[in-house]
């Protein structure tokens, strides 16, 4: 029988960086989302290694601009999970019903309007 080697410390692979811009500037425009509340949401929401409110160097969240919110993970971080805390958010502040959330390309989300066609027109022919 062969002697098990043990393995001496952990291997650490290379640093990874993610970054993700969640655009909110149509609805920032309307006045009905405010960026700075959704910011301090993040804050307050992103895990880290199984615990709330453990950002620490790992994780910056800086808003960028006019409505423009910018996530630098530097450890294991999916764009799923900010769009299901986005999504939180947006139900918590009932704006669920008016805005989506759309992956326009990788690393970046755009919070859009749900597109509303009003048929008054057709009704009246009745």
């Amino acid at each position: 029988m062969a002697p098990i080697a043990k393995k001496s410390g952990a291997k650490k692979g290379p640093k990874v960086t993610k970054k993700f811009i969640i655009n909110a500037s149509q609805p920032a425009s309307d006045k009905i989302f405010d960026v700075s509340a959704f910011e301090k949401f993040l804050n307050e929401r992103i895990k880290v290694d199984g615990r709330v409110g453990n950002l620490g160097e790992t994780i910056k969240i800086s808003q960028q601009g006019e409505g423009k919110i910018e996530i630098i993970a530097h450890n294991e971080l999916s764009g799923r999970y900010l769009k299901y805390l986005t999504k939180k958010f947006l139900k918590k502040m009932q704006l669920r019903d008016w805005l989506r959330v759309v992956s326009t390309s990788r690393g970046v989300y755009e919070l859009k309007f749900f597109n509303v066609v009003n048929d008054e027109g057709e009704e009246d022919e009745d």
